[in-house]
């Protein structure tokens, strides 16, 4: 499945049948993610009457919600690891309905952070990531195509929960669009409840509970999360370029709404802005995610992904100076354009990057690196609107963030993996070294006996046997030894 790791005849994914569902759901799971944060926006200006806040106070319950979605990360993970995907979602499903019902009650901002932010996110973030892992499970050769499905969810969700927003706040209230969101986010459950896994061969009998906690050689714990993958040099250079990237690439999105208020547009004209971008980006999500799944192309996603952001970036640049509604609508449909190409190749290029086994712990990792960057963007950007009365200077810093983050991603490929990554030979297609190749062969291990919930890390990862296994060996896809250390 992963980019590069090889598979053994009769085991992989099955690219296709419950696959399909797998997708829808992710969809949805990807929808509100990246969706909700955003609509919330559209109760900023009612939040700042009610609670007499600044734009920066009602911006952080934007930023909290993002910052749960990035930072527990690594502790969804471990919680995949130890429960399944399928329990984990539909806990975090409940979570994420919860927050949003007691956010309808709040009578404080503290109240709104704790809830709407605290709640809601660490919701939203235990059926995100999940949902990737599940989706890299079922899909290989469509992978590209597979993640700009999903990531698709996000323009479609956003383009319709917006004005949604706006509607049932003019008819009942922030209070009550909260509460009819919070109605809305039981879904996630629904879609935790197909995470099954995919087929394959049957495993051989459990062996005694007794053998299991017997520890032989000190190497048969089993791994939460795989830190190692911080050794790897490409991942650092992922693991910048996002860092860099959530700095600015929410900022526009999260204050179009507000800033075309304050230059007179209309409300329900305002709220449209974001539709505009969505519906750009529902187009732009799945044809990017085919584009790059092409043979000649999808060796080189990194650079592709470096362009989106540098095209994202000379956006914000460009259009700082938006004053009409006609220019404001020329904004979105760049932005969305951008911004769809961002979002679908971003997820491909870290799966590219360090393989799948080794996928739930960098996202968790990559995720929480995130998170920081989010507590940073958005919040000081709107302080600096309180300060400045203008949303000139934030577009710029925002645009030049994001550019930033598409030449460090590019120059530092080109430079600092280009010897890594020539002499891959045929490998270079699948994203792997040949070194890589050899030693997923080599440490190819029989996958141990379990009843763990399906759908869990264990999937991705090749432990050592345990002692008195008896069945023969299952063929199974190739995956890092355990020459790695793991916490």
């Amino acid at each position: 499945m992963g980019a590069g790791g090889p598979r053994r005849r009769g085991a992989g994914p099955p690219d296709g049948g419950w696959g399909w569902v797998v997708l829808g759901a992710c969809f949805v799971i990807t929808g509100f993610a990246y969706g909700f944060p955003k609509a919330v926006s559209v109760f900023f200006r009612e939040l700042k009457q009610d609670f007499g806040a600044g734009y920066s106070d009602t911006a952080w319950v934007s930023s909290i919600m993002l910052a749960m979605l990035y930072g527990t990360g690594p502790l969804s993970s471990i919680l995949v690891t130890r429960f399944g995907c399928r329990r984990v979602m539909l806990a975090g499903g409940l979570l994420a309905s919860a927050g949003m019902i007691l956010a309808s009650f709040a009578s404080r901002l503290l109240e709104l952070y704790l809830t709407a932010g605290v709640l809601t996110g660490l919701g939203l973030a235990l059926n995100f990531q999940p949902s990737l892992i599940m989706l890299g499970l079922y899909f290989e050769r469509r992978r590209p195509l597979a993640n700009g499905l999903a990531a698709a969810g996000s323009p479609v969700f956003l383009s319709t929960l917006s004005p949604l927003g706006q509607l049932l706040g003019e008819r009942f209230g922030w209070r009550g669009g909260f509460l009819l969101f919070g109605g809305l986010l039981l879904h996630c459950c629904a879609c935790g409840a197909v995470m099954r896994p995919p087929p394959g061969p049957p495993p051989p009998p459990r062996p005694d509970p007794a053998e299991d906690r017997a520890p032989s050689g000190g190497r048969a714990r089993r791994r939460l999360l795989d830190v190692a993958v911080c050794t790897d040099r490409a991942f650092v250079v992922y693991v910048v370029t996002k860092f860099l990237m959530a700095l600015g690439l929410f900022v526009p999105a999260i204050l179009l709404v507000n800033y075309a208020k304050d230059a007179g547009v209309p409300d329900a004209e305002a709220a449209f802005l974001l539709s505009i971008v969505g519906f750009v980006d529902i187009v732009a999500r799945p044809a990017c995610g085919a584009l790059a799944g092409l043979a000649r192309l999808r060796p080189h996603v990194p650079y592709l992904f470096s362009l989106a952001l540098l095209a994202n970036g000379l956006t914000d640049l460009i259009s700082a100076r938006a004053r009409t509604y006609g220019t404001l609508v020329a904004f979105c449909i760049a932005f969305g354009l951008s911004y769809g190409m961002v979002g679908a190749l971003q997820f491909e290029v870290l799966m590219a990057t360090v393989g799948a086994p080794r996928f739930p712990s960098a996202l968790g990792l990559v995720l929480l690196v995130e998170a920081v960057a989010v507590l940073i963007g958005p919040p000081s950007a709107g302080r600096l609107v309180d300060a400045l009365k203008n949303y000139e200077i934030i577009f710029y810093l925002a645009g030049s963030e994001v550019a930033l983050a598409g030449v460090f991603m590019a120059v530092a490929t080109y430079c600092c993996l280009r010897s890594k990554d020539a002499p891959s030979g045929p490998a270079a297609a699948g994203g792997a070294s040949d070194a890589e190749d050899v030693e997923a062969e080599r440490d190819s291990e029989p996958m141990p006996a379990s009843t763990e919930e399906p759908g869990s890390l264990e999937t991705l990862e090749v432990l050592r046997p345990r002692a008195g296994s008896p069945g023969p060996e299952p063929e199974v896809e190739a995956g890092p030894g355990l020459g790695h250390e793991s916490v």
